[in-house]
């Protein structure tokens, strides 16, 4: 089960994987949501009565479970604006009873939550060994999960396994009662063919992924509309509104995966910047590293990506004699792994501790929230070994952020991307949903959701 929590406002409905035209659209502000709002027509009143419900379902989606007067004082509205706001998204299916609240001053408090069977929101990460996809439930929770790995990432493997998890996941929520799908998140690197020396893949991937548009690669079931975004990024977002985002509005996501990445969210945003590539922690500058399987190449300065990247443990590993394709193969250990993963864990913590000095030297934030691939209780060492190291650095200038584990692993990416179409769909801040040339497909009302086949 997925924990609920925040929402996140803000995303993106337009981009791709890459390419220098695709970064340049979304570079640009065309398309901010203006005069129509969300109702598309109709007096400012209307236009906030459909902000204050998107506010009331981001609290109860918060809270968990909460009464109209706890809902109240949470949105700063009336108990009689909450009560009919209230009344009206449980009457549209999007909220429901769960009971009463006994032991305070008058009558019993009636409770309510999520109707999480109401609709339903597909995320799908392209990775480069898998394509992983999931359905999650208005509620956060995920009802279903698909991998389909590859060798790489080749354009057409990509698309028949995402379009075999769309239209499973499609059989899957038409044979509910009613209920609906939302929307797909797509979750990508936004340079899928970058750094071919180091995974060995085509020299032509990355021209193959530039000309492909990624809002139409796969198909979809028809008037769902498409949400794109980083892969980082979109585990940034996961964590923002199911994870981390309870406890810190100002962090730092760390995704070790393949190549590591990253995304920022402050003031409880997730912050892509305006060619969707912030936080690109990659190309960070650290020392060199001190893996003997790790040699230094002329003209190559030595980056974040080159010691704290998945690709890096995986050559390490094989220059011990021992093969793996994928990281869950460490679990169980292998034979003979144990020395040489420690000998990455220390080198991985070391660059690490140096990356977040750099971080917290340019943001301002409460937290490091590091995240990998790895079997869960590998990932824990390498957690525990970056708070020890971190603690004993005497970095003078900075706040010292607090390190917390990231709390999806591998399906961080997919569920962030799933978060995608409900955080446009039914996010309070209508004025930062979109960044791109096209303009979100917004409903106005709720009850237009409800209604939708």
């Amino acid at each position: 089960m997925v924990p609920t929590g925040v929402t996140q406002n803000v995303v993106r409905n337009s981009g791709a994987t890459g390419s220098r035209s695709q970064r340049r659209a979304r570079s640009g502000r065309e398309g901010l949501i203006g005069d129509e709002g969300l109702s598309g027509k109709g007096s400012n009143s209307v236009k906030l009565r459909h902000y204050n419900e998107r506010f009331v379902l981001d609290a109860i989606r918060r809270l968990k479970e909460a009464s109209k007067s706890d809902l109240a004082r949470a949105a700063h509205l009336t108990p009689a604006a909450v009560a009919d706001i209230v009344d009206g998204l449980e009457a549209a299916g999007f909220v429901k009873q769960v009971g009463k609240r006994f032991g305070q001053r008058g009558s019993p408090s009636v409770l309510y939550r999520l109707m999480p069977e109401r609709i339903y929101s597909v995320g799908i990460k392209i990775g480069r060994r898998a394509l992983e996809a999931v359905l999650v439930d208005f509620a956060g929770e995920l009802r279903a999960r698909e991998s389909h790995e590859y060798r790489y990432p080749d354009p057409e493997l990509v698309r028949k396994a995402g379009n075999t998890s769309l239209a499973n996941f499609d059989a899957l929520v038409n044979g509910l009662d009613d209920a609906s799908m939302v929307g797909v998140g797509i979750a990508s690197p936004f340079f899928l063919g970058g750094w071919i020396e180091e995974l060995g893949f085509p020299a032509d991937l990355g021209d193959r992924w530039d000309a492909i548009e990624l809002m139409t690669h796969f198909t979809t079931p028809t008037k769902v509309p498409v949400f794109i975004e980083n892969d980082a990024t979109s585990a940034a977002l996961a964590e923002l509104v199911l994870g981390a985002g309870a406890r810190f509005h100002d962090f730092m996501h760390i995704s070790i995966d393949t190549f590591v990445g990253g995304g920022l969210v402050q003031g409880g945003k997730v912050q892509p910047g305006p060619h969707g590539n912030s936080a690109a922690l990659g190309p960070i500058p650290v020392s060199p590293s001190s893996l003997d399987s790790a040699a230094a190449k002329p003209g190559r300065y030595p980056s974040l990506l080159h010691r704290a990247s998945i690709y890096v443990l995986v050559n390490h590993l094989k220059s011990r004699g021992i093969e793996i394709t994928r990281v869950r193969e460490l679990d169980p250990m292998p034979s003979g792994a144990r020395e040489p993963l420690n000998e990455w864990i220390e080198d991985c913590a070391n660059a690490l501790v140096e990356a977040i000095i750099a971080i917290a030297s340019v943001v301002d934030i409460e937290a490091i929230v590091l995240d990998s691939i790895l079997p869960r209780s590998i990932h824990l060492e390498l957690l525990a070994k970056v708070q020890s190291q971190f603690s004993r650095v005497r970095a003078t200038g900075i706040v010292a952020p607090e390190i917390v584990p990231g709390q999806f692993g591998p399906e961080g990416s997919p569920i962030g991307a799933a978060m995608l179409p409900f955080s446009a769909l039914l996010a309070p801040d209508s004025s930062v949903l979109m960044i791109g040339k096209d303009r979100t497909r917004l409903l106005g009302k709720l009850s237009a959701l409800a209604g939708q086949s």
